[in-house]
């Protein structure tokens, strides 16, 4: 057990009394996902905030449809609280969703507030909720800042259960380095609770309110660093547990029992990573005490960065594979053509295989006969045949001036290329992690309507530059056994893609890693539309990988997004 500061932390300052219970599928981006207090009566924010006109401050008397600026339209109020008021609106020039929070240009706050947006948009790092406006005029002060309809917050993540030891480690670093950069460049954000972190269809975490939440509420710290770094050890705390690490019921999560004092995540529950266990309190216990297990406590968060990267790597948990159906020969195949089928209770009977002919020694030597005695054969009757054709030349007294092309490698036609049967498509996953594999099979499907496509990445055309997705992504075709792979054909969802195309060894047995991938088949390049490639030698292979690194502007200006729309190979 430990003892650590909470001074320094905004806990539940104004809800602490009701936890919530908010749907878990509508998160935005400013930390107004609609909610429902336990009583039903009035909505509230993520924050707990009830919308209400008793505050202590007036409020501007706004309604849904008035326009700022001629341009924000504003659409639902979400927060109502001591003279401030946060909206859900449109941005009706480029056609979007933002989010806006509006207080009068006399409010006590109004100057601070001006200071942090500002501050916070030149920061301008992807993993933060984005400050796109901040702006005083007829005596209104506003502020525009991004809306995610995708993302869902981490207060709604966490009313269906604590996260498991992966999700909860890229939770903690995630935020850990995005505030440290924030504290490089002197910002706080002093409000981190579970409805300031939203997380993405992608799996990216992003942060919202930094520097403004505060300043909308009067909150400071005479120790941001260690405020942000308690804040960011209560969040991992209820990742782990599914509850608030003080005695007070907060954010939908219940409170720990009161006179027990802070301990440890693995001591609430059962199962619980150690490594994480000691992380969260040395974040939690941060005001010189001494943390479980003799730890040292993290009291920035550029030190709570730097011990999460000092831990052994978190796997994610092994997918689960259901078996894939039996493979089915058509009624041709079976020899059965236009018999009738069998009733469901019917029972086949089981048809011994025959051994295969002549595997014996006498058997191997017999077929070395047989084969020698063809090829004399064939030998004499092409000396017989060309014998003829002189003598007839001969004959007619005519000069044969026909000239025949060398037999050579080289002058060769090369036979026409087919596709080969595909038995099937997974999605290359060397972290472990999948983005669409579901769609994987439609890349294969002989339709260029239907494809495997990425979603959307902001701010790098990398993956997003995500730690489980270095190696990138793409696509792993199965042929069913060894064949001889001649060329490739691939069209490309969109151009712009930097892509290879690999292949396994002839030994190779379901390969998932980049290195089971040694062969190299095409180049690493940015690919147009389509992908063609006709090889110089036959490859002998049963695992094909359209391997894509990079992907190409989705038309925005910092997101990314690519994909394949079918792929065939060559034999």
């Amino acid at each position: 057990m430990a003892e650590r500061s909470t001074a320094a932390v905004d806990v539940a300052d104004n809800s602490g009394d009701e936890p919530l219970a908010a749907k878990a599928d509508e998160a935005t981006t400013d930390g107004t996902a609609e909610a429902q207090d336990t009583t039903g009566t009035k909505p509230q924010d993520t924050d707990g905030e009830r919308i209400s006109t008793e505050a202590t401050l007036p409020t501007p008397d706004l309604h849904s449809g008035h326009k700022l600026a001629r341009r924000y339209r504003l659409e639902e109020c979400v927060t109502r609280l001591d003279g401030f008021s946060s909206w859900r609106a449109v941005d009706e020039k480029l056609r979007r969703a933002v989010g806006v929070h509006l207080l009068p240009a006399d409010h006590p706050r109004a100057r601070s507030v001006l200071a942090a947006a500002r501050s916070s948009a030149l920061l301008g790092d992807p993993r933060f909720v984005q400050v796109l406006d901040a702006v005083e005029e007829d005596n209104l002060v506003y502020v525009v800042h991004e809306w995610l309809p995708d993302a869902t917050e981490l207060t709604s993540l966490l009313a269906s259960g604590p996260m498991d030891a992966h999700d909860a480690y890229q939770l903690v670093s995630q935020v850990s380095q995005a505030m440290a950069a924030a504290h490089r460049e002197g910002l706080a954000h002093l409000r981190l609770t579970p409805g300031a972190v939203l997380r993405s269809s992608t799996g990216q975490y992003r942060i919202r309110g930094l520097a403004v939440n505060a300043a909308l509420r009067g909150i400071t710290a005479d120790g941001p660093q260690r405020a942000d770094t308690e804040a960011i050890g209560a969040l991992l705390y209820a990742a782990l547990t599914q509850r608030w690490p003080y005695e007070t019921d907060a954010y939908g999560l219940p409170g720990l029992p009161k006179g027990v004092g802070l301990i440890a995540p693995d001591q609430v529950r059962a199962g619980v990573h150690r490594g994480l266990s000691e992380l969260a309190m040395r974040a939690l216990a941060n005001d010189g005490a001494t943390a479980s297990r003799q730890e040292q406590p993290c009291t920035t968060p550029d030190e709570l960065a730097k011990a999460v990267a000092a831990m052994p790597r978190i796997r994610p948990p092994e997918p689960t594979f259901t078996a894939p159906p039996e493979y089915q020969r058509t009624t041709y195949q079976q020899g059965t053509y236009g018999r009738p089928p069998t009733s469901p209770g019917a029972t086949q009977p089981v048809i011994a295989v025959p051994p295969a002919p002549l595997q014996s020694r006498t058997g191997k030597a017999l077929k070395w006969a047989v084969s020698a005695l063809l090829i004399a054969a064939l030998g004499l009757g092409s000396w017989q045949l060309a014998e003829t054709l002189l003598d007839r030349r001969n004959d007619s007294g005519t000069e044969d001036t026909t000239q025949t092309t060398p037999e050579n490698g080289d002058n060769k036609p090369r036979p026409a290329a087919k596709p080969l049967r595909i038995a099937g498509a997974t999605e290359f996953m060397p972290s472990g992690s999948g983005i669409s594999q579901n769609d994987a099979p439609m890349a294969v499907d002989g339709s260029s309507s239907t494809a495997w496509v990425t979603p959307r990445y902001v701010g790098y055309a990398n993956f997003g530059n995500y730690s489980n997705r270095r190696e990138g992504s793409g696509i792993v075709v199965d042929l069913g056994s060894v064949r001889n792979v001649t060329g490739i054909k691939v069209q490309m969802y969109r151009s712009g893609q930097k892509a290879e195309v690999l292949a396994a060894g002839e030994n190779a047995s379901a390969p998932s890693s980049l290195s089971d991938f040694s062969r190299r088949l095409t180049k690493l390049t940015t690919t147009g539309s389509d992908l063609n490639e006709r090889f110089t030698e036959p490859v002998r292979t049963r695992y094909v990988l359209i391997h894509v690194t990079e992907l190409p502007s989705d038309g925005s200006a910092d997101g990314y997004r690519g994909g394949i729309s079918e792929i065939s190979v060559l034999g």
